[in-house]
């Protein structure tokens, strides 16, 4: 084990809540968990509205809204099956310059559930746009989506759902979609724009910045 685990360890081992959880979790695991490389497997309709697929849905609801999210897929807490919950707050959006959100095509988008949700691309233009991700904390990177796309599955209580997204909504349901084929944005980034998005800030205190992995 080199310097850097032992001590990340150490100070892992400070922390009241430490300790072994089973999924679905109420963090966001981290790109290194082999989780996040699987393929995820169909939820079986019938058992949409089961306790086990509930429970990760409502979950997935609840760390969306811990962490500030735009968007949130079942591997990003620990759990391999093909569901993801996406949204974009009025709150969010006011967040960006009005360029920003002009530039990006940035809109409301409520909560919403897709279970066993498939993609299908209506624009094949590709926009480029930076992109994070809770699971890569800290860094992002600039990615190439389509601009417009389809998504079909079903919502939290079994119903048939589709929504066609444009825009920054396109890339938040291409971003999840990814997570559920076992892939990261990282795979598809332009490798000489990722970055840390504090790094500024790293200059500035001289290197002392602690980066959390939940929100307090």
């Amino acid at each position: 084990m080199g310097v850097i685990r032992k001590t990340l360890n150490w100070y892992a081992r400070l922390s009241p809540s430490r300790g072994k959880t089973s999924p679905p979790y109420e963090h966001v695991v981290q790109i290194g968990d082999p989780r996040l490389r699987k393929t995820s497997e169909p939820v079986p309709i019938d058992k949409i509205k089961t306790s086990e697929v509930q429970k990760v849905i409502k979950t997935l609801e609840y760390v969306v809204n811990k962490y500030g999210s735009v968007g949130m897929s079942a591997p990003q807490i620990g759990i391999n099956m093909r569901i993801f919950v996406m949204r974009l707050t009025a709150q969010q959006v006011a967040t960006f310059p009005a360029e920003i959100v002009k530039m990006r095509g940035m809109s409301v988008v409520p909560l919403t559930t897709f279970v066993n949700p498939t993609l299908k691309v209506v624009d094949y233009i590709k926009v480029v746009h930076p992109e994070g991700c809770e699971s890569v904390r800290s860094f992002s990177a600039e990615v190439a989506r389509y601009k417009k796309v389809q998504i079909s599955g079903y919502d939290q209580n079994g119903d048939p759902l589709q929504r066609t997204y444009s825009d920054w909504a396109a890339r938040i349901a291409q971003h999840e979609i990814d997570h559920l084929d076992g892939k990261l944005y990282t795979d598809i980034m332009d490798r000489k724009t990722m970055c840390c998005v504090c790094w500024e800030e790293v200059n500035l205190s001289k290197g002392k910045v602690a980066i959390p992995f939940a929100p307090e």
